[in-house]
């Protein structure tokens, strides 16, 4: 595993603390959460397209259900 070290200004790292401190959890935990939340997102580009293909379909979806 790799350690990053990053810059935060002071009100940020308040925040920070205060958040973690709300769940219960430290604030490389709660930075961990977020970072994986991100990455897992899908794709924006896959996104788009399930959504056209979704929008044009939806007509035949809704006679085959």
């Amino acid at each position: 595993m790799t350690t990053i070290a990053i810059n935060l200004p002071d009100d940020r790292l308040q925040r920070l603390r205060e958040t973690a401190g709300r769940f219960g959890i430290t604030i490389e935990d709660l930075v961990r959460a977020g970072i994986e939340q991100l990455l897992s997102q899908p794709d924006e580009t896959f996104q788009n397209a399930a959504d056209y293909v979704l929008k044009k379909n939806a007509e035949l979806y809704r006679r085959l259900a």
